[in-house]
């Protein structure tokens, strides 16, 4: 992935008004998802909060009538490649990042979410076949210039996604610090043998797919990488947990596959698993308490799409906590739809993609109705074969 310059002119970042400060207004007749349980009744909001809920129908004058719907926490979306899809939307190619950005922001909320840790890949492969180069940095000073100037619509954090095998880690994570609203540090490990690529045959098809490379190649392509973290591995994973505690950071597993990587990680303070691969992965995570986040993708397909366990395997296990909609924003609302069924349990599927990631990353001001809390919130319409919605407001402001 290359940066580009912003191409939107005479406009600036500087010239965009912020928006209004939100005002107040109420919901009524709605089904309140609340943390216990399902009410119906009503929710006030005054300057951003949630002020008052009351059941039944004495509602103040001049609610809003939700007839029957739902109405929900904003959605929490931990791990997305949603943005560097916008910025790259098919491979070699460079989309603008300004409208990129846009873009990605007006998704997300469209589907609920209204507080998204945008992940950016740190660590590069200059050399080799198969090399990528930095591009977090300067992606970062956009997007976070935009939120300054307040264009955009929800509550945006940074989830960097440290890749132990790479050449460059050490000096990218060297140029972020505590005031780029970094909330997650993943540990990210592609050497190709283990975790996600234990079966090198997956990797193969990807690789051969996107870049185009011979048998002969991707052999090089394999030999280099295990290269890079026989010689960079160790060094760079304590880099990376060093880091997170500077930036004030939650860090996070990924793709955990046995339960010694698992004690690994707990033992560098990991606060939750991003897809563990086995049942036994996920089972070591409740036992170190390690919550375990799953794919909401694989919960509506009904398994991995690279071969790993299921979701819903785990679900019906007790062993899923958090949903993260991975590459597709609509599926989070979906999953955890689905999982309401499974369950036969609302508000502890809702807690998946609300309460729970927000524990995770320490955001106790959402991802519950609850006076107080932020009036990030969600009208749905569930009388169809998928959740509708049909309002959505970021701290009182209406977003969707």
């Amino acid at each position: 992935m290359h940066d580009m310059t912003l191409s939107l002119r005479p406009t600036t970042i500087s010239d965009i008004p912020a928006p209004p400060p939100s005002g107040s207004f109420c919901l009524a007749n709605a089904r309140l998802v609340l943390p216990d349980r399902v009410a119906t009744g009503w929710l006030a909001v005054e300057e951003g909060r949630i002020a008052r809920i009351g059941e039944g129908g004495d509602a103040p004058a001049g609610s809003v009538d939700c007839d029957g719907d739902l109405v929900i926490p904003g959605l929490i979306e931990l791990h997305t490649d949603n943005l560097e899809r916008h910025i790259e939307p098919r491979p070699e190619v460079d989309w603008p990042h300004l409208p990129a950005i846009l873009a990605h922001d007006g998704e997300m909320a469209s589907t609920g979410i209204t507080t998204v840790f945008d992940a950016l890949r740190v660590g590069s492969i200059h050399s080799g076949k198969a090399g990528y180069l930095p591009y977090a940095r300067r992606l970062a000073d956009e997007l976070l210039g935009l939120r300054q100037a307040g264009v955009l619509r929800i509550s945006h954090f940074l989830h960097l996604r440290a890749e132990i095998c790479s050449e460059t880690l050490v000096e990218e994570m060297a140029g972020f610090g505590p005031d780029d609203r970094i909330g997650i540090v993943s540990l990210m490990d592609h050497t190709p043998g283990q975790r996600q690529f234990r079966d090198v045959s997956k990797l193969k098809a990807y690789v051969a797919k996107k870049r185009g490379m011979s048998d002969a190649e991707f052999a090089d392509h394999v030999a280099h990488l295990k290269a890079l973290q026989d010689r960079f591995g160790a060094r760079h994973e304590a880099v990376a947990v060093s880091e997170a505690a500077r930036y004030g950071a939650a860090l996070a597993s990924h793709d955990d596959t046995t339960p010694e990587q698992v004690r690994q990680s707990q033992g560098h303070g990991v606060r939750f698993a991003e897809f563990p691969t086995t049942p036994e992965a996920a089972r070591a995570c409740r036992e170190a308490g390690i919550a375990v986040m799953m794919g909401a993708p694989n919960v509506i397909r009904g398994g991995s799409h690279s071969g790993n366990v299921s979701a819903l395997d785990l679900a019906r296990e007790g062993l899923l906590d958090i949903l993260s909609s991975d590459y597709v924003p609509s599926s989070l609302l979906m999953a955890a739809m689905q999982l309401a069924r499974l369950w036969d349990d609302l508000p502890r599927a809702i807690s998946t993609v609300t309460s729970a990631p927000a524990d995770a990353v320490g955001l106790s001001d959402r991802g519950r109705l609850l006076a107080g809390c932020r009036a990030d919130l969600v009208r749905l319409a569930t009388g169809w074969t998928s959740p509708v919605v049909r309002g959505v407001w970021s701290a009182g402001r209406r977003v969707g």
